[in-house]
């Protein structure tokens, strides 16, 4: 457990680390200032300027460890190609909403083709490598889906999961801290069913996202952007997937379903009736923000609810 879970993410943490000082002043050389959103928070636009792209610092972290740690890093392509690929996207993203200089990047049906050629090439090998099996909270044994149900769900993960934690990536340290408990879960998890390679990656993953927690803690001095966000979305679907346990990740990342949900809710809502809100805003986050919650206090409450939701990962598995 040690070596598999302890070693890797304590070195992703000393790289995210080690690193980000000079990656942080780069960022500010370069003026890649993070832009607001003008119908969100108020108290979010003294975050404008904040430099973004700080989702390379994870990235480096999580590539360096996998690198040295794992029996057979080769063997984990699929897992770096969506940690690379998603946070590739996410950087063409951040980087189109710099040159337009506005809140808004790439445009949706873009970011979502990028985002399912990525996903079909992960999922075809992750049926190769690993078969279409599935395990199911609170239930023994493994189920065997036929090869296109596999599939579907793979994509559905990979995309889903994606943008599940970009659209919790709002406040300072919140997804950084949600992802590092649901890696560092799913890493344990790996571990128990006989994936060391996996349980090396997702423990990188929860390490580089502690480390880069570090410099995003209230008030951030840097901010992961779509690069970090797209990026850890998808190493969090990878690691599920190439477990066979993408069920279980419903239920440890259950704070990413939550704040989804809000999201879609507020949305149907509104349209169906018109223009009225059951939140005041959402993601959820920001309807505590608005509610009178200070922003560090929403993040410290999210967290537990992290961690509650990974003690209920851990107790569902069989």
């Amino acid at each position: 457990m040690v070596t598999v879970i302890i070693y890797p993410a304590a070195f992703a943490f000393a790289v995210a680390v080690v690193l980000g000082p000079a990656t942080i002043g780069w960022l500010q050389r370069l003026r890649v200032g993070q832009y607001v959103r003008q119908d969100g928070p108020k108290t979010h636009l003294k975050k404008a300027g904040t430099p973004t792209m700080g989702g390379l610092l994870i990235i480096a972290g999580v590539v360096a460890s996998t690198s040295a740690f794992a029996p057979d890093p080769g063997a984990l392509w699929p897992l770096l190609l969506a940690l690379v690929g998603y946070g590739a996207v996410g950087f063409m993203d951040d980087l189109s909403k710099l040159l337009a200089k506005r809140s808004l990047g790439l445009k949706a049906r873009q970011k979502l083709v990028l985002q399912f050629g990525l996903a079909i090439v992960i999922a075809f090998a992750a049926l190769e490598h690993v078969g279409p099996y599935l395990r199911v909270p609170f239930v023994e044994g493994v189920w065997t889906l036929p090869a296109w149900l596999y599939l579907l769900l793979a994509v559905g993960t990979l995309v889903g999961t994606a943008n599940a934690v970009n659209i919790t990536d709002g406040l300072d340290g919140l997804a950084a801290g949600a992802t590092a408990v649901a890696a560092m879960t799913m890493g344990v998890v790996a571990y128990v069913l006989g994936y060391p390679d996996v349980a090396v990656f997702a423990a990188a993953v929860g390490g580089a996202c502690l480390g880069f927690a570090w410099f995003n803690a209230h008030p951030a001095q840097v901010i992961m952007g779509d690069t970090g966000a797209l990026a850890l979305g998808g190493a969090l679907a990878a690691i599920a997937l190439f477990t066979g346990t993408p069920l279980f990740l419903v239920i440890v990342g259950g704070l990413f379903v939550v704040e989804t949900l809000s999201v879609i809710i507020q949305v149907a809502y509104f349209r169906l009736t018109g223009g009225r809100r059951i939140f005041r805003m959402s993601p959820l986050h920001h309807h505590f923000e608005v509610s009178g919650w200070a922003e560090p206090q929403v993040v410290t409450r999210f967290w537990l609810l992290c961690l509650a939701f990974a003690a209920a990962g851990l107790l569902s598995l069989r």
